[in-house]
C-alpha cells in the first residue's frame, strides 16, 4: 500500500530546459491559427507565426494620409515592353486597390510607382516595389500580383558570380531547372514558392519560411551540391510532420547526411591495407609479397605509358627562327619607324574592336526573350521545318533529274 502511495504521489520528470515555462492563458485551441492548402501546421519546426493576423484596413490608420509622398522605379528589358503594355491596366487596377499610383515609361523603360493620399497602408509601397520588379524579371503578372497579399513576399537571388566559369555556371544553373523542369517543379511543390530561373538571378515568391529554403537550395546548386539532397529532406520533413507522435522529437536522425568528408592520409592508408589483406588472404598468399607485385605492375604500366608518349629520335629538335628573322620574312623589318608604329595602332584597334563586339554578343545572350512557348508547340515547329526541309530537298532532286 506505501508503494503505491509513493507512486501516486510522484510528481512527472519534467525536462530541464522546459522547468520555467508556464501554461499561456491565451493559447488555447479556440484560437485562430495559420492555415495552409494542408491545413494547420502539425509541428513547431515549421510554422513560425501561430496566430492568425489581421489585414490592414483603412480604420488601422489612426494618423490618416501621408505627410511625404514614397516611390519605387525600376528598369526592365526591351523585350519586356510588349508584355508590360498589355498588363498595366491589370497592374493599375490592382495597385488602385490600395491606394497606389503607378506609371510606365516606355521612352526610359522604366516603371514606378507610388503613394497617393488615398493610401492608408504604410509596407505596401514596399509590396508594390516587390511587384515591378518581379514584372521586370519576366515573372507573369497573374503570379507577380499575388505579392501584394500579406502571405506572400519576394526574393531576388543573384547567382551570376558565384561560378567563375561560364560552362560551370550554366551547368549549375540548369540543375535548378533539371530535366523537363521536374527538379524546380518538386522544390515548388515542398516550399510551395513560385521559381523563375532568369539569365544571371532566380525570382521567388512564397510564404517566408519557404523563401528561406529556395535560397538555401539555389546558393548550395551553385556551390555544387545537388538539389536532390535538399528535396529528399523536404520529403522526409514533411512525411515526420504529419506523424503526431514524433512533434517533440529531434528529426536530426531521420534525416539524411550528405556532407562531404575528406578522409586523411593515414585514413587512406589504413583502408588501402585493408584492402589488400582481403586480397591477400583470398589468394592465401602473403601481404607484402602481394604489395611488391602491384608496385611492379604499376612501375611496369607506367614505363609503357612513359615509351608511348616520348619516341626516341637521334636527331636534335630543328633550330627555331631568330625573331628578326621572323621580321625580315614579314616584311616588317624594312618598315620605318612611324609605319612600325602605324601597324601596331591598327592591330591594337582592330583587336579592341573584335573584343568589344563579343562582349556585347555576350551581353546580348543574357536580354534574349526566353522561349515561353510549350514542349507541344515546340516540337510542332520542329515537325514542320523537317517537313520543309525534306519537300527543299526533294525539289531539289526533281530540279537535278530534270536537268
Amino acid at each position: 500500500m506505501a508503494e503505491e502511495h509513493n507512486d501516486a504521489g510522484a510528481q512527472p520528470v519534467v525536462n530541464k530546459n522546459k522547468r520555467y515555462r508556464r501554461e499561456k492563458a491565451w493559447d488555447h485551441d479556440g484560437i485562430d491559427h495559420v492555415r495552409t492548402k494542408k491545413g494547420i501546421f502539425a509541428h513547431k519546426r515549421l510554422t513560425r507565426f501561430k496566430w492568425k493576423v489581421d489585414t490592414f484596413t483603412a480604420d488601422d490608420n489612426k494618423a490618416g494620409a501621408f505627410a511625404e509622398e514614397s516611390s519605387f522605379a525600376t528598369l526592365f528589358p526591351k523585350y519586356r515592353e510588349k508584355y508590360l503594355r498589355e498588363v498595366w491596366p491589370h497592374v493599375t487596377r490592382a495597385l488602385e486597390k490600395h491606394g497606389l499610383g503607378c506609371v510606365l515609361d516606355m521612352v526610359e523603360g522604366s516603371m514606378t510607382v507610388k503613394t497617393t493620399r488615398k493610401t492608408y497602408d504604410p509596407y505596401i509601397i514596399l509590396k508594390a516595389r516587390d511587384l515591378i520588379k518581379l514584372l521586370s524579371r519576366s515573372v507573369p503578372f497573374s503570379q507577380a500580383v499575388r505579392i501584394l497579399e500579406d502571405e506572400y513576399a519576394a526574393d531576388i537571388i543573384k547567382i551570376g558570380g558565384l561560378v567563375r566559369n561560364k560552362d560551370r555556371f550554366v551547368k549549375r544553373r540548369q540543375r535548378i531547372i533539371g530535366p523537363n523542369g521536374n527538379t524546380l517543379k518538386a522544390i515548388e511543390l515542398l516550399t510551395e514558392c513560385y521559381v523563375l530561373v532568369q539569365g544571371n538571378t532566380v525570382a521567388a515568391m512564397g510564404p517566408y519560411r519557404g523563401l528561406k529554403n529556395v535560397r538555401r537550395i539555389i546558393l548550395d546548386c551553385m556551390n555544387n551540391v545537388h538539389p536532390i539532397y535538399h528535396i529528399k529532406e523536404l520529403m522526409i520533413k514533411r512525411q515526420l510532420a504529419e506523424d503526431p507522435n514524433l512533434v517533440n522529437e529531434n528529426w536530426s536522425r531521420f534525416l539524411p547526411s550528405f556532407k562531404k568528408r575528406n578522409q586523411k592520409t593515414s585514413e587512406k592508408t589504413a583502408a588501402k591495407n585493408r584492402k589488400l589483406e582481403h586480397r591477400a588472404e583470398a589468394r592465401g598468399v602473403d601481404a607484402d609479397a602481394l604489395r611488391h607485385e602491384d608496385d611492379d605492375k604499376v612501375r611496369e604500366r607506367e614505363k609503357i605509358r612513359a615509351d608511348k608518349q616520348k619516341v626516341y629520335t637521334p636527331f636534335p629538335p630543328p633550330q627555331q627562327p631568330r625573331k628578326i628573322d621572323m621580321q625580315i620574312e614579314s616584311g616588317e623589318y624594312f618598315l620605318k619607324p612611324y609605319e612600325k608604329k602605324k601597324r601596331e595602332r591598327d592591330e591594337r584597334k582592330q583587336t579592341q574592336e573584335e573584343t568589344s563586339k563579343k562582349r556585347k554578343m555576350d551581353r546580348g545572350k543574357d536580354l534574349v526573350a526566353p522561349d515561353e512557348r510549350t514542349p507541344e508547340e515546340k516540337e510542332k515547329e520542329e515537325r514542320k521545318q523537317r517537313k520543309r526541309a525534306k519537300k527543299a530537298e526533294k525539289e531539289k532532286k526533281e530540279a537535278a533529274q530534270a536537268e
